[in-house]
This record gives structure tokens, C-alpha cells and sequence, in this order.
């Protein structure tokens, strides 16, 4: 894994954007007891570090500045779990509106 990003690099950047206790009066008590948080990619703009403070353009165009935490960052998202009872109601609905059809088409 490389230790330094370089200009043009793709990154992500850690950021604090509100203390814990500085959050709004109306945001919830277990809400407020912890910051505000953004992770955000984009191109490295200068060379950094890991941990390092590094600003970063955005593929928006934003000019953000963070603390350095990925190189080449990947998505790593999914849909979850498969839902039985959901899998069950799927399978019923293909029978009802696709009647003389295969259950799994």
C-alpha cells in the first residue's frame, strides 16, 4: 500500500467538521456526545503523507482540505443480507403476475 500521494493522485480525506457539543440544540443527546464527521475523495493537490494534512479537488470542482487517511481508495458497498421474507414475497408475485412462468426468471 503506498505511504505518500502525489498531485493528481486519487484520495480520501478525513475531516472533523463539528465537535462533539457543538452540534445543533436540537440534534439528538447520543447525537451530539460525538463529532460530525466527513471522509471525502478527491485529487491529491500537493505530495502528503498518511496522517498528513493535504488539500484535495473534489470531481465537483469542491477545494476541500483533510487529513490524508487513503490512496486510491475503493468503494466497498454493498446491499446487505438477502431478506427471506422478501425473497418469499418475490417469488409469490411472479406467480400471481406471470402466470405459466418459471418461479426464478
Amino acid at each position: 500500500m503506498k505511504e505518500r500521494a502525489y498531485p493528481g493522485d486519487w484520495v480520501r480525506i478525513h475531516k472533523v467538521v463539528l465537535a462533539a457539543g457543538a452540534r445543533a440544540p436540537a440534534v439528538p443527546e447520543d447525537t451530539a456526545r460525538v463529532p460530525l464527521e466527513m471522509w471525502v475523495n478527491g485529487f491529491c493537490d500537493h505530495e502528503a503523507g498518511m496522517g498528513q494534512p493535504v488539500t484535495i479537488k473534489t470531481a465537483a470542482g469542491r477545494t476541500l482540505a483533510g487529513i490524508l487517511v487513503a490512496i486510491e481508495p475503493s468503494y466497498g458497498h454493498g446491499f446487505g443480507r438477502p431478506v427471506p421474507e422478501l425473497l418469499a414475497v418475490a417469488a409469490g408475485l411472479r406467480r400471481r403476475y406471470r402466470p405459466g412462468r418459471g418461479e426464478h426468471e
